[in-house]
């Protein structure tokens, strides 16, 4: 005799109908372990004692079920999903098959052909597994940067974003700096500060923000932005991640820091982005005691910075080439710079000028390194256009922006009559009554009786 196959349940009754059989359990007590009737358990101990507990196994166990799909069919609903939908999934692929085929069958019997065929795989068998890179192996070798924006201040302050430079090598905490949003100038503050204290390392690692990377390149652009142009100066080389795992170890230095230094926040009473960067220095060197590890060769490949605080301010603002017109005149984000008539600006007609932007709002023009005498022609205050489009890690700032200047100045629509929008202007005059449609008309009688004789 070959194998039984037998689920929990039966083997439980032939458990229980054993002791029944050899009197140590009554018929009351084995109803109710096995939630049956009496009736049920003598149908089953007179099966059991007839052909053994073979007997209590179900009779349709192995056996094709009565409602089962026919092949045929099973092949022709994979042959159209084949044809028609390859790169669909079971619930539409379900779906498509009722509504254009008119074959109907359930979502689940789909998924079990789709996979049986290959044609469709689980979400857990479409798992990909990124496997985590080895650490840089000296100290200064590779920085990851990254912006975090998140309520560090809880609900004693509006949300902010906290740059994060962290050493691939040591994951030690190198520059932590609280900023409005991530913005160009905002890492440049971060970064001539980094330099400042530790120095030019080799490289910096960052996502694709439009900060780092210029997202679609065209044959008049150089590729590089304003910050990757900064470090080319100080020949420092800036790499972008491809996925937001590749730099995972700032990524998961983010995480602990929105648990730790939140709480830290808390603690010391802090719920402004001023008192919070004074208080980043003394954490960053109780985490990095803590949680920094040992770089795997002692070489610290940080270079010296040997440039001058002038040239550093130079380095570190926005340049731009702009068109000089006729009138000795170019645009700048959204205003109109004169130049002054002078010797040096009288040849720039038609010629491009180089535009410096500092981080304190000042704009300087300069030609071949000279600065040139400018004016703002149109002075009005910049401010976010209609329907601008926005980043999203710069959309907190904005809208503050946005709500600062809506409270300076409440706007009031001016509300004109029909006549004002057809030209007419008051006079002055009231109409007491004599300049009635009677009047009129026998004025104009009058007129043209005098008319009449002479």
């Amino acid at each position: 005799m070959g194998w039984v196959v037998m689920s929990e349940r039966e083997l439980k009754r032939v458990e229980v109908l054993a002791q029944v059989d050899d009197g140590r359990l009554s018929v009351d007590n084995a109803a109710n372990m096995l939630a049956l009737t009496r009736r049920q358990i003598f149908r089953l101990l007179k099966l059991y004692r007839q052909d053994g507990a073979s007997a209590i196994r179900h009779k349709a166990r192995g056996k094709p079920p009565n409602n089962r799909i026919h092949k045929a069919k099973r092949d022709y609903a994979l042959s159209l999903i084949k044809d028609n939908y390859p790169d669909f999934g079971p619930t539409l692929a379900a779906e498509m098959l009722a509504e254009h085929h008119g074959f109907k069958v359930s979502r689940e019997t789909v998924r079990k052909w789709m996979q049986e065929d290959g044609l469709w795989l689980s979400r857990k068998q479409r798992r990909t597994f990124h496997q985590p890179r080895l650490r840089r192996e000296c100290f200064g070798e590779l920085i990851q940067i990254d912006g975090s924006e998140h309520r560090w201040f809880e609900d004693r302050g509006d949300p902010c974003t906290l740059l994060v430079f962290i050493d691939d090598a040591t994951s030690t905490l190198m520059e932590l700096r609280f900023v409005k949003s991530e913005s160009t100038f905002s890492y440049f503050e971060a970064l001539e500060r980094y330099l400042t204290t530790h120095g030019r390392p080799v490289a910096f690692y960052s996502d694709k923000h439009t900060v780092f990377r210029v997202p679609k390149p065209s044959e008049h652009m150089t590729g590089m932005t304003q910050f990757g142009r900064a470090l080319a100066e100080l020949q420092i080389e800036i790499l972008c991640a491809n996925t937001s795992q590749a730099k995972g170890r700032v990524e998961r230095a983010n995480r602990t820091l929105q648990d730790r230094l939140v709480k830290e926040l808390r603690i010391a009473g802090i719920s402004d982005m001023k008192a919070a960067n004074a208080f980043l220095p003394g954490f960053m060197e109780r985490y990095n005691d803590r949680l920094a590890k040992p770089a795997a060769r002692p070489d610290n490949l940080h270079r010296a910075l040997n440039a001058a605080p002038d040239r550093l301010a130079e380095i570190f603002c926005l340049r731009n080439k702009r068109y000089v017109s006729k009138d000795l005149t170019l645009k700048y984000d959204q205003k109109r710079i004169r130049l002054e008539v002078n010797d040096l600006t009288r040849g720039l007609v038609g010629k491009y000028a180089d535009t410096y932007e500092f981080p304190d709002g000042r704009i300087q023009v300069r030609h071949n390194g000279v600065a040139l005498p400018c004016t703002i022609f149109d002075p009005h205050q910049q401010r976010v256009t209609h329907a601008a489009i926005t980043d999203n890690k710069h959309l907190s700032a904005v809208l503050a922006h946005i709500k600062a200047e809506q409270d300076k100045v409440a706007a009031s629509a001016e509300v004109r009559p029909e006549s004002a929008r057809n030209g007419y202007q008051k006079n002055g005059r009231r109409n007491n009554g004599w300049n009635t449609l009677a009047d009129r008309k026998r004025n104009a009688a009058s007129k043209a009786s005098q008319g009449c004789d002479n």
